[in-house]
């Protein structure tokens, strides 16, 4: 209801007036009039017109003068002015139920104070009447009413009695008026209106009729008045703080005040009743009350008379109706509260500190990952997780947190993100951080992009300074989320990776093992050698501290990179990586021999654990050495190679610092530097090919940088006499079309002027050239394939670090993307500037496709998961068409390369699944039993995991929660992968050990040869060995192998191989062993014919103990089996030969399985894939060795990992007069 005031106008007194000023009347002029007109008089025309213009504006203003107008925001009558303060006002409503509440329970108060006053020995009567004492007669049926219904109330109890009854008729009165719809009789016959009266109309009567002040009034029923009245408080209290509180709670505050008004109902008018009979007290009332409602019933206190009895069983009737009702509704809201999770305690989220889980859809893999490396960090174990989820508690997930580990730990909330009151559920602004995951088995990636995109809105809305970290699926979706303290993109990060794999063997495990938390303990009970390196290399991780107060680093202040990095490697076993000025935030990888280490910098390091946690033991001389130099820094003494002996237990190493001894190295040079004394042979001092000592600081004649953005670089060569091909080329610079917003520039390999689209297609020729398949082009590198489902930008990511500047241009290889769908413009017009990027539309399950794409050229075939195949009905079963594809490839190219990315970790076991194959039954019991003992690692030991043969990029989520407390690892991994390039800091790479490089014997020597030569640290060798796997039970494989020997002698078949001849020095049992030697049996002929011999002898001990008829039974069986098997190669080659001979394309590039020999699978290293082509027992495995001991000892196909520095840093901070051209074997390759 709105008033309105209508003030007299100003202009209606001088309407009339005529010699009053024109403009005077009104403050506005209306309809645009100036107020700096002139008003004129007079007679002449102008003076008419003037003066007609100033009626008009003066009758206007009458009419459109200003009105006052006062709006109300309620209506202003008396009654509703009352409504507002009693029952709309939340805060006055309150107060008014607070106040009734308090008067409710005065009354039952007043009732106990009366009813212990009252004595009926002393006489029953009516106020002011003769007294009478009644006594009870048990024997007599009759009943004396009088002690019923008359009680002695003293005066002053009767005036605050009564003063309380006319406060409550009031304000039931006042009530009634104002909630009064039109119905009165629906008011008047509400419950709580008819005890209102019951309890305060005989009061009132009492006033002007005294007599009836002694009358009894069961005030006791006030109890539930009251119990109604905290219901509304409770109600008015959440509306006027403006938040709710837990359904469950209040349920349960109702539930105990129901039982409450049960017991007191019943006590109050039993012990009334009973006046008339045995004259209970309170106390014997209540005693009765709760045996009879509990069900024990002694039958040492019963009702004497029929009114007590009909009310106790009434009483029960009330109880058996209203407590039902009231359990149901707390067992739903129980069952509702389980699957919604309740709220986080405001006190705990307060003195606890918690962080909040953001999911979609909480799966048990994601969910274990998350916990397992969560609080593998001894800091956070005090820590609660609360996860917000919008689904329902998965039955897996709720048996995992019923788990009393995770139970007191882990609180499961259902709600949604973007609710505020969800949000205030988890306690989002007392939070540590937010981790925001994508659902990533989604068949539309963007829209669950766009999920978390809102998510981590909502977050920083409600909780800005809460610390998030968010994953996003695809790179065009990551500026949305730029606000966020940690970003992940997982297209990003997998498209580089698997980019890397190509160039870098197995830098999936290597950055896998990386970014997990380990202790370093997994397979050390396995009896397999390379079990136990591999599980102790793979505890390394990457930590940071400062070095001013670093053991490790502090005596190398001033000194370089370089020299720091060789020298705390060779005493304490840490690999120095990268390093933070503190006036920078960039991260330097590997920043080069020209830098020098300040206090200040912090240092980035892989180790077994951090320095804080470890624990430094000295030898007595060492002891002798510390105390007697007291002016030669901390670790004055001179050191040598220690023999490490890594202990990792419960977070602390023990390293074993031997004294070391260390030669100044011969003839001048920046001073300090240390050379390796070798060991002699024999006794011997012969001479051996030494390693230059490690500067401690930067030589510009020492390195010799290369100018990569010269004409005249190493990459040009001159093109053979049997090439007909122009050699094109390349140019150094940044791609000029990036296909999203927020990708890192990277300087390129780029070709002068783009190629035309039509030029981008391999299979199909066009007016540019007429190339129709990849033997046309005359690649000189092997093809690297990509076969994804779509275009999509995380691609572009997979062509940049294969085409960034640093790589050689003769070491570029062809890349061919095998999509299912067409690429858009948009993305063809980013990739067209980089050289011998092609595409073709196929699909990777297609013969046809694979061949048209250049297959059996190519040396490294990427297959990308599908997107619609992420989701399947059955949990684990979206990598079926993967796998099945993938092994139908291998069996139909061998000497492929596959990397195949999977959706579910655990499906890798399938990549190499062979039935009846005993060693993989070993790893299985071995993945299992390292499961059972807590490990984050458990699939680290299957074989095609070790040898980077197949990755899923669920494995990386750990680089999102390691953030948490490495804020560095993202930033480290980014630059690691090539999706960041930082000026100055260095970049990942791979060299490969060969015969030729054997002198230098161990890793440690390695380092310092990097170090020295070319400025290259190394972070791991990527080892690569013979194998003996068994898929037939140990005896009766060496009866088998045994027997074919001695019936072929001395002239092993070529099928077989030499490695047939070759069951290991420890003979059949030794079947799951590894050879001591990684090269080429057939390369020692001493040890083939030792092993022939060996064979020979027990062969015939053997036949002596066996019957003759078994063996020879076995050997034939044993070469029927190798004729079916090569009979099967000979159908797939011919298959393949016929498919290319159909579709026009040569058939001299396909090598025929069957001439294929052991020796050429070992020189062709098939990383980890099982050559069950030649023999089903013969094999190679791979493994990543990171950070490995100085002693370990390198073996011919060693891939050693490399952190090389910025070729631009030496070219910018060299003189011109050092600036010569790089030889690029040396450069490249590191040709030790």
């Amino acid at each position: 209801m709105a008033r309105a005031k209508l003030p007299r106008s100003p202009s209606e007194g001088k309407a009339g007036s005529g010699g009053g000023p024109a403009g005077a009347a009104a403050p506005e002029e209306p309809h645009g009039l100036s107020p700096l007109l002139p008003a004129r008089g007079g007679g002449s025309v102008g003076s008419d017109v003037g003066q007609r213009l100033h009626v008009d504006d003066a009758s206007l203003d009458s009419s459109l003068s200003q009105v006052q107008v006062e709006f109300y925001v309620n209506e202003n009558t008396f009654k509703e002015r009352l409504k507002l303060f009693f029952i709309k006002n939340q805060r006055s409503s309150l107060r008014i139920r607070l106040f009734n509440f308090s008067l409710k329970l005065l009354t039952c108060l007043l009732y106990i104070v009366r009813v212990l006053l009252d004595d009926p020995a002393l006489g029953i009567g009516c106020w002011g009447c003769e007294k009478h004492n009644y006594t009870f007669n048990d024997s007599s049926p009759e009943i004396n009413w009088a002690p019923i219904l008359w009680v002695e109330r003293k005066m002053p109890l009767w005036v605050i009695q009564v003063v309380v009854a006319v406060i409550s008729f009031l304000e039931t009165m006042l009530l009634i008026y104002l909630s009064y719809k039109g119905n009165i009789w629906e008011q008047i016959f509400r419950v709580s209106f008819v005890l209102e009266m019951i309890n305060t109309l005989p009061f009132i009567v009492t006033i002007f009729w005294p007599p009836l002040r002694n009358l009894f009034i069961p005030v006791f029923l006030n109890c539930w008045l009251a119990k109604h009245a905290l219901e509304n408080m409770i109600n008015d209290f959440h509306r006027a703080i403006l938040r709710t509180q837990s359904a469950m709670s209040n349920q349960v505050l109702i539930l105990f005040c129901t039982l409450l008004c049960l017991l007191f109902t019943g006590t109050c008018g039993i012990q009334h009743l009973e006046r008339a009979g045995e004259n209970l007290s309170l106390l014997t009332s209540f005693y009765f009350c709760i045996v009879t409602f509990s069900t024990v019933g002694y039958g040492d206190v019963t009702p004497k008379i029929w009114p007590s009895q009909l009310l106790v069983v009434i009483m029960i009737c009330v109880a058996l109706v209203v407590l039902p009702l009231q359990f149901e509704e707390l067992v739903y809201l129980w069952m509702e509260r389980q699957k919604s999770g309740g709220n986080y305690s405001r006190h705990r989220a307060q003195t606890e500190r918690h962080v909040v889980l953001c999911v979609s859809s909480l799966k048990i893999d994601l969910l274990m990952d998350f916990l397992n490396e969560f609080y593998a960090h001894p800091r956070l174990q005090d820590y609660y997780v609360v996860i917000l989820c919008p689904t329902e508690m998965d039955i897996q997930v709720r048996r995992v947190l019923q788990i009393p580990l995770w139970s007191q730990r882990v609180i499961y909330l259902q709600g949604s993100a973007l609710k505020d009151q969800d949000l205030m559920r988890a306690k989002m602004d007392n939070g540590e951080a937010c981790f925001i995951l994508s659902s990533r088995n989604e068949v539309d990636r963007t829209a669950a992009d766009h999920q978390t995109i809102l998510r981590a809105w909502a977050v920083k809305d409600f909780a800005p300074n809460c610390p998030l970290y968010v994953q996003i699926l695809k790179p065009e979706n990551k500026f949305h989320v730029k606000f966020a303290d940690h970003v992940v993109c997982e297209e990003e990060c997998k498209f580089a990776m698997l980019a890397l794999n190509c160039i870098c063997p197995a830098t999936s495990t290597l950055i896998t093992l990386l970014v997990h938390t380990s202790r370093g303990q997994e397979g050390q009970d396995s009896p397999e050698q390379w079990q136990r390196m591999y599980g102790r290399c793979s505890g390394n991780e990457v930590y940071h501290i400062r070095m001013g107060d670093s053991k490790f680093f502090r005596e190398y202040e001033g000194k370089s990179f370089t020299y720091a990095a060789f020298h705390a490697h060779k005493k304490y076993g840490v690999c120095l990586i990268g390093l933070k000025r503190e006036q920078h935030r960039s991260v330097l990888l590997n920043p080069g021999p020209r830098h020098t280490l300040a206090a200040s910098d912090t240092c980035f390091y892989i180790n077994i654990t951090k320095e804080e946690n470890s624990a430094f033991i000295f030898t007595e001389e060492e002891r002798h050495k510390r105390g007697g130099g007291a002016g030669r820094g901390l670790y004055g003494g001179p050191s040598r190679l220690p023999v490490h002996s890594i202990l990792a237990s419960m977070g602390t190493v023990a390293m074993d610092l031997q004294n070391a001894e260390c030669r100044p190295a011969q003839g001048g040079g920046a001073g300090g530097g240390a050379k390796l004394a070798l060991p002699t042979e024999n006794g011997s001092g012969g001479r051996r090919p030494s390693i230059a000592p490690v500067l401690e600081l930067a030589d510009s004649s020492a390195l010799l940088p290369c100018d990569l953005l010269s004409d005249q670089s190493e990459d040009e060569v001159a093109p053979s006499d049997d090439e007909g091909l122009s050699v094109v080329e390349y140019v150094k610079g940044y791609p000029p079309n990036s296909p999203y917003i927020g990708s890192s520039p990277t300087l390129c390999h780029l070709l002068p002027v783009k190629a035309p689209f039509c030029c981008l297609r391999l299979d199909k020729g066009c007016k540019h050239n007429s190339f129709e398949d990849a033997k046309a082009y005359g690649f000189k590198n092997k093809l690297i394939i990509v076969s994804a489902e779509t275009a999509g930008n995380g691609l572009y990511n997979f062509i940049v670090p294969l085409r960034a500047y640093y790589r050689p241009r003769r070491e570029l290889s062809p890349i061919v993307l095998l999509l299912d769908n067409r690429p858009d413009r948009h993305f063809l017009e980013a990739i067209c500037c980089f050289p011998m990027v092609y595409y073709m539309e196929g699909s990777v399950d297609n013969l046809d496709s694979l061949l048209q794409c250049g297959i059996i050229y190519a040396d490294n075939l990427v297959v990308v998961d599908k997107e619609s195949t992420m989701s399947a009905e059955e949990d684990y079963m979206a990598d079926a068409k993967t796998i099945v594809n993938v092994q139908t490839m291998f069996r139909l190219f061998p000497s492929l390369r596959i990397t195949t990315e999977l959706t579910h970790p655990s499906n890798m076991r399938f990549m190499q699944f062979r039935a009846k194959d005993s060693y993989s039954l070993a790893l299985s019991k071995l993945e299992k039993r390292e499961r059972e003992n807590g490990s984050n690692l458990a699939f680290m030991f299957r074989l095609p995991f070790a040898a980077g043969r197949v990755f899923s990029i669920s494995m990386l989520d750990t680089l999102l929660y390691q953030s948490f407390v490495k804020d560095y690892m993202i930033t480290i991994t980014r630059l690691l992968l090539g999706l960041d390039t930082t000026p100055g800091s260095g970049y990942l790479c791979a060299m490969k050990i060969s015969e030729a490089d054997l002198w230098i014997r161990t890793y440690g020597r390695l380092f310092q040869k990097l170090c020295s030569s070319s400025a290259e640290v190394p972070i791991g060798i990527y080892r690569t060995e013979s194998h003996v796997f068994s898929s037939e039970p140990q005896d009766l494989r060496a009866q088998s192998q045994i027997s074919v020997n001695v019936e072929d002698g001395e002239d092993v078949r070529e099928a077989q191989g030499p490695w047939g001849a070759r069951a290991g020095p420890g003979g059949g049992g030794s079947t799951h062993g590894r050879h001591a030697g990684g090269g080429d049996p057939a390369e020692h002929p001493l040890l083939r014919r030792k092993s022939l011999s060996w064979a020979r002898k027990l062969s015939r001990k053997g036949s002596r103990q066996a019957a003759k008829a078994p063996v020879a039974a076995e050997g034939i069986s044993q070469q029927q089996l190798s004729l079916c098997r090569r009979s099967e190669r000979q159908e797939l080659s011919e298959l393949v030969k016929n498919r290319m001979k159909h579709l026009g394309l040569p058939t001299t590039g396909y090598e025929d399985m069957a001439n294929l020999t052991a020796s050429d699978v070992m020189n062709r290293v098939n990383l980890g894939y099982l050559q069950d082509e030649m023999n089903d027992h013969q094999n190679t495995l791979s493994y990543v060795l990171i950070n490995p001991p100085p002693d370990t000892r390198l073996k011919p196909n060693d891939i050693v990992y490399l952190i090389r520095s910025d070729p631009l840093a030496h070219m910018a901070s060299s003189s011109p007069s050092h600036k010569l051209s790089c030889n690029p074997e040396t450069r490249d390759e590191t040709q030790l």
